[in-house]
Protein backbone atom coordinates (compact mmCIF):
# COMPACT_ATOMS: atom_id res chain seq x y z
CA UNK A 1 0.00 0.00 0.00
CA UNK A 2 1.26 3.41 -0.81
CA UNK A 3 -0.90 5.22 1.76
CA UNK A 4 1.60 4.74 4.55
CA UNK A 5 -0.69 2.31 6.42
CA UNK A 6 0.48 -1.15 7.34
CA UNK A 7 -1.01 -3.95 5.28
CA UNK A 8 -4.16 -5.56 6.67
CA UNK A 9 -3.72 -8.96 8.29
CA UNK A 10 -6.12 -11.87 8.11
CA UNK A 11 -7.08 -13.31 11.48
CA UNK A 12 -9.04 -16.31 12.62
CA UNK A 13 -11.75 -15.32 15.13
CA UNK A 14 -12.29 -18.15 17.60
CA UNK A 15 -13.52 -18.90 21.11
CA UNK A 16 -11.20 -17.71 23.86
CA UNK A 17 -9.54 -20.58 25.72
CA UNK A 18 -7.69 -20.70 29.03
CA UNK A 19 -4.23 -20.64 27.47
CA UNK A 20 -5.06 -17.33 25.72
CA UNK A 21 -5.38 -15.55 29.07
CA UNK A 22 -1.73 -14.44 29.39
CA UNK A 23 -1.81 -12.71 25.97
CA UNK A 24 -5.30 -11.30 26.62
CA UNK A 25 -4.12 -9.83 29.94
CA UNK A 26 -1.02 -8.34 28.27
CA UNK A 27 -3.20 -6.68 25.61
CA UNK A 28 -5.61 -5.45 28.28
CA UNK A 29 -2.81 -3.98 30.40
CA UNK A 30 -1.07 -2.25 27.49
CA UNK A 31 -4.32 -0.85 26.14
CA UNK A 32 -6.12 0.51 29.17
CA UNK A 33 -5.28 2.83 32.04
CA UNK A 34 -7.67 0.88 34.27
CA UNK A 35 -7.41 -2.71 32.97
CA UNK A 36 -9.53 -5.68 33.92
CA UNK A 37 -7.76 -8.18 36.15
CA UNK A 38 -7.70 -11.91 35.47
CA UNK A 39 -10.40 -12.39 38.11
CA UNK A 40 -12.62 -9.90 36.24
CA UNK A 41 -12.28 -11.93 33.04
CA UNK A 42 -12.88 -15.25 34.79
CA UNK A 43 -15.89 -13.99 36.75
CA UNK A 44 -17.44 -12.69 33.55
CA UNK A 45 -16.66 -15.75 31.42
CA UNK A 46 -18.18 -18.11 34.00
CA UNK A 47 -21.60 -16.58 33.36
CA UNK A 48 -23.84 -18.52 30.97
CA UNK A 49 -24.53 -15.53 28.73
CA UNK A 50 -20.95 -14.23 28.51
CA UNK A 51 -18.68 -15.16 25.60
CA UNK A 52 -15.01 -14.47 24.96
CA UNK A 53 -13.43 -14.56 21.52
CA UNK A 54 -9.94 -13.84 20.23
CA UNK A 55 -8.46 -12.84 16.90
CA UNK A 56 -5.68 -15.33 16.21
CA UNK A 57 -2.86 -14.28 13.84
CA UNK A 58 -0.11 -16.84 13.33
CA UNK A 59 -0.83 -18.49 16.70
CA UNK A 60 -0.75 -15.16 18.53
CA UNK A 61 -3.66 -13.36 20.15
CA UNK A 62 -3.94 -10.14 18.16
CA UNK A 63 -7.11 -8.97 19.89
CA UNK A 64 -10.05 -10.08 22.01
CA UNK A 65 -13.65 -9.29 22.80
CA UNK A 66 -15.95 -10.21 25.66
CA UNK A 67 -19.69 -9.86 25.10
CA UNK A 68 -22.99 -10.79 26.69
CA UNK A 69 -26.00 -12.34 25.01
CA UNK A 70 -29.33 -10.81 25.95
CA UNK A 71 -32.79 -11.52 24.60
CA UNK A 72 -32.89 -8.71 22.04
CA UNK A 73 -29.30 -7.44 21.97
CA UNK A 74 -25.61 -8.14 22.36
CA UNK A 75 -23.58 -6.10 24.84
CA UNK A 76 -19.86 -5.68 24.20
CA UNK A 77 -18.14 -5.52 27.59
CA UNK A 78 -14.48 -5.44 26.63
CA UNK A 79 -12.64 -5.13 23.32
CA UNK A 80 -8.98 -4.56 22.54
CA UNK A 81 -6.38 -5.09 19.84
CA UNK A 82 -2.72 -5.59 20.77
CA UNK A 83 -0.64 -2.52 19.96
CA UNK A 84 1.48 -4.21 17.28
CA UNK A 85 -1.66 -5.38 15.45
CA UNK A 86 -3.55 -2.08 15.48
CA UNK A 87 -4.60 -0.42 12.21
CA UNK A 88 -4.20 -3.75 10.40
CA UNK A 89 -7.91 -4.68 10.10
CA UNK A 90 -8.06 -6.93 13.18
CA UNK A 91 -10.60 -4.79 15.05
CA UNK A 92 -12.81 -4.56 11.96
CA UNK A 93 -12.68 -8.33 11.48
CA UNK A 94 -13.68 -8.93 15.11
CA UNK A 95 -16.54 -6.46 14.89
CA UNK A 96 -17.71 -7.96 11.58
CA UNK A 97 -17.87 -11.35 13.30
CA UNK A 98 -19.91 -9.87 16.14
CA UNK A 99 -22.30 -7.79 14.02
CA UNK A 100 -22.77 -10.90 11.86
CA UNK A 101 -24.53 -12.48 14.85
CA UNK A 102 -27.30 -9.87 14.68
CA UNK A 103 -30.59 -10.57 12.93
CA UNK A 104 -33.97 -8.97 12.34
CA UNK A 105 -35.78 -11.73 14.25
CA UNK A 106 -33.71 -12.08 17.41
CA UNK A 107 -30.83 -9.87 18.54
CA UNK A 108 -31.06 -6.75 16.40
CA UNK A 109 -28.59 -4.40 18.10
CA UNK A 110 -25.18 -4.31 19.69
CA UNK A 111 -24.45 -1.93 22.56
CA UNK A 112 -21.22 -0.85 24.24
CA UNK A 113 -19.94 1.84 26.55
CA UNK A 114 -16.82 3.83 25.77
CA UNK A 115 -15.01 6.28 28.03
CA UNK A 116 -15.54 9.92 27.14
CA UNK A 117 -11.74 10.32 26.99
CA UNK A 118 -11.22 7.38 24.60
CA UNK A 119 -11.49 9.28 21.34
CA UNK A 120 -9.71 6.58 19.30
CA UNK A 121 -12.36 4.00 20.28
CA UNK A 122 -15.20 6.45 19.64
CA UNK A 123 -13.87 7.17 16.15
CA UNK A 124 -13.28 3.48 15.40
CA UNK A 125 -16.80 2.45 16.40
CA UNK A 126 -18.35 5.40 14.58
CA UNK A 127 -16.45 4.50 11.40
CA UNK A 128 -17.98 1.01 11.41
CA UNK A 129 -21.55 2.17 11.91
CA UNK A 130 -22.05 2.71 15.64
CA UNK A 131 -23.85 5.82 16.88
CA UNK A 132 -23.76 7.43 20.32
CA UNK A 133 -27.24 7.10 21.80
CA UNK A 134 -26.82 8.28 25.40
CA UNK A 135 -24.42 9.31 28.15
CA UNK A 136 -23.96 7.39 31.40
CA UNK A 137 -22.88 9.94 34.01
CA UNK A 138 -20.14 8.75 36.39
CA UNK A 139 -20.31 5.28 34.86
CA UNK A 140 -16.86 4.05 35.86
CA UNK A 141 -15.90 3.01 39.38
CA UNK A 142 -12.23 3.95 38.91
CA UNK A 143 -12.77 7.54 37.69
CA UNK A 144 -15.59 10.07 37.73
CA UNK A 145 -15.68 10.16 33.92
CA UNK A 146 -18.77 9.49 31.87
CA UNK A 147 -19.37 6.80 29.28
CA UNK A 148 -20.97 7.17 25.89
CA UNK A 149 -23.38 4.38 25.06
CA UNK A 150 -22.88 3.48 21.42
CA UNK A 151 -25.23 1.31 19.43
CA UNK A 152 -25.07 -0.64 16.19
CA UNK A 153 -28.41 -1.69 14.69
CA UNK A 154 -28.92 -4.62 12.37
CA UNK A 155 -29.73 -3.56 8.81
CA UNK A 156 -31.02 -5.79 6.04
CA UNK A 157 -27.87 -4.91 4.09
CA UNK A 158 -25.89 -6.73 6.84
CA UNK A 159 -27.54 -10.03 5.91
CA UNK A 160 -25.55 -12.40 3.74
CA UNK A 161 -26.77 -12.47 0.17
CA UNK A 162 -28.82 -15.62 -0.39
CA UNK A 163 -29.87 -16.54 -3.87
CA UNK A 164 -33.52 -17.53 -4.21
CA UNK A 165 -34.06 -21.25 -4.58
CA UNK A 166 -36.13 -22.09 -7.65
CA UNK A 167 -38.18 -25.27 -7.08
CA UNK A 168 -39.22 -25.57 -10.75
CA UNK A 169 -35.66 -25.39 -12.00
CA UNK A 170 -34.63 -28.23 -9.68
CA UNK A 171 -37.44 -30.47 -10.96
CA UNK A 172 -36.35 -30.22 -14.60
Amino acid sequence: MSTGHKQDLKSHIRWMIRRDMAEVLATETEGFEFPWLEDDFLRCLRQRNCIGMVADCDDRVAGFMIYELHKTRLHLLNFAVATEFRRRGIGRQMMAKLTGKLSQQRRSRLLLEVRETNLAAQLFFRAIGFRAVSVMRGFYEDTPEDAYVMQYRYRMSDAPAVLPFNQLRRAS
